[in-house]
């Protein structure tokens, strides 16, 4: 694969063929690989990729700082890092997190199952989290919903114009006060079905540092169910 090198980083970069006539997209990977998608007819990236060094090395240093939910070595719970240790058991498959040690351990009978019971447990306990922090905030909630449910979606949590609010499976990885944001975020557009004006005041009522909430958010990175 192909590489930058700008401000003593190494940038691997793909080149893909978007639909555009006229326009070059830049976007970042998960794991840090720059997609430039040029537009037809143009085949050399390299004038498009030199235009935007100083905003792709801003990119990736602020993706640097970015904390990653699960990958091969650790999984994030409650806002904090547990180091995965694998071990092999053929009759019992479990999770033992250790949360003084910051230490999760996982028996299965091969190691290819780690990521997919770290995903039940987010399961069961985001579901377990959600419920009760709904049941804790329905009598002052000024709009009520009409289902609530965990399961497993691109964003961090969703709301329907009928009433329904999802959430990730993965929201138990973050620390209690973003939990929460996102859930007082999803209850306002019951109210507000957009993210206007109106929409900020209501949800400064429920959260008044929601913006600071929402940059933290910023530098969390889901798993992707595709890694999964």
């Amino acid at each position: 694969m192909p590489a930058l090198e700008i401000g003593g980083r190494r940038i691997e970069y793909l080149v893909l063929r978007g639909t555009s006539r006229r326009y070059t997209y830049f976007r970042f990977r998960p794991d840090l690989t720059l997609e430039v998608v040029l537009p037809r007819g143009l085949g050399d990236p390299s004038r498009a990729i030199s235009a935007r060094r100083e905003w792709i090395l801003e990119k990736y240093q602020e993706m640097e700082k970015t904390r990653r939910i699960l990958d091969d070595r650790r999984v994030m719970f409650d806002g904090k890092f547990l180091d995965i240790t694998y071990e092999q058991a053929q009759e019992k498959e479990e999770l033992l997190p250790d949360f003084e040690r910051a230490t999760l351990v996982v028996r299965a009978s091969d190691r290819s199952r780690v990521k997919e019971l770290v995903r039940r447990w987010f399961l069961r306990e985001t579901s377990r989290y959600v419920m009760g922090k709904l049941a804790e905030l329905a009598p002052t909630l000024p709009a009520s919903y009409k289902r609530a449910d965990v399961r497993e979606i691109k964003n961090w949590g969703y709301c329907t114009r009928t009433g329904r609010i999802s959430f990730s499976w993965q929201l138990c990885a973050l620390p209690e006060r973003l939990r929460e944001y996102v859930i007082f975020h999803e209850l306002t557009h019951l109210e507000e079905f957009n993210h206007s004006a109106a929409f900020k005041r209501k949800l400064a009522r429920f959260c008044p540092d929601y913006r600071q909430r929402e940059k933290e958010l910023d530098y969390v990175s889901p798993a992707e169910l595709a890694h999964i």
